[in-house]
């Protein structure tokens, strides 16, 4: 299974028409070449997200499920363009809604694509606990991070502290690590991959490389993996 090309066109054509005339003109496109076969690939990667962990879902629905709507809320911001100009998909842990938890993610966007997993900006409470659980048991995080596979498809990204967190020297051997602020791992790709007949297989390979760095981070929280 794989995403259609038409979605990227569809998009980098909103961007250039970024107006509910033009949209409600062209909705046909947007159930055809990105909702629907969006909601479809969220259906086929739900039994096998099942086999890297039970506890996190794919949910194929809009609201409430891993599709991200495409309407923007616009209510505080002051890029008042009412449609956002890509689509993502993120599959979260079953307690996401009354715990921050980590994640997988795909983003598609003409020109930015990417698959991410991790917790991105952790509450105090999450981000402590995972700090916790790396100086407790170090060689748990260098595996997840360092692992042959995984290092050589991601890259950890974010955001991190300027000075050591509270409590921790400047020459802790894992000091980068404990200074950040997202927990996040990122593979950038391109159109050409996204579109290939085979990426439902391509995508779930690259969430089972990661899964020691998410079952690091979820159990870290206290979660099931």
């Amino acid at each position: 299974m794989r995403i259609p090309p038409e979605l990227f066109v569809f998009l980098s054509d909103l961007k250039e028409n970024n107006n509910r005339p033009w949209f409600q003109e062209n909705r046909y496109r947007y159930e055809k070449f990105l909702k629907q076969p969006l909601l479809a690939f969220i259906a086929a990667f739900a039994d096998r997200l099942l086999t890297i962990s039970p506890y996190y879902m794919a949910v194929p629905k809009v609201t409430g499920g891993s599709l991200f709507r495409i309407y923007r809320d616009v209510r505080f911001s002051k890029d008042k363009q009412p449609y956002k100009t890509w689509a993502g998909m993120h599959f979260r842990h079953e307690r996401a809604r009354d715990v921050h938890s980590p994640g997988y993610y795909l983003h598609l966007e003409p020109g930015n694509v990417f698959i991410s997993c991790g917790i991105w900006k952790p509450n105090n409470e999450s981000l402590g606990r995972i700090r916790r659980v790396l100086l407790e048991h170090p060689q748990r995080w260098i595996y997840a991070k360092q692992e042959e596979k995984f290092a050589s498809l991601y890259q950890l990204v974010g955001e991190s502290l300027k000075r050591p967190p509270r409590g921790i020297g400047p020459g802790h051997p894992l000091i980068e690590d404990l200074k950040r602020k997202d927990f996040l791992a990122s593979i950038e790709i391109d159109e050409r991959t996204a579109t290939r007949p085979d990426f439902l297989d391509y995508y779930v390979e690259t969430c089972q490389t990661a899964a020691p760095l998410m079952r690091f981070l979820t159990e870290s929280l206290g979660l099931s993996w």
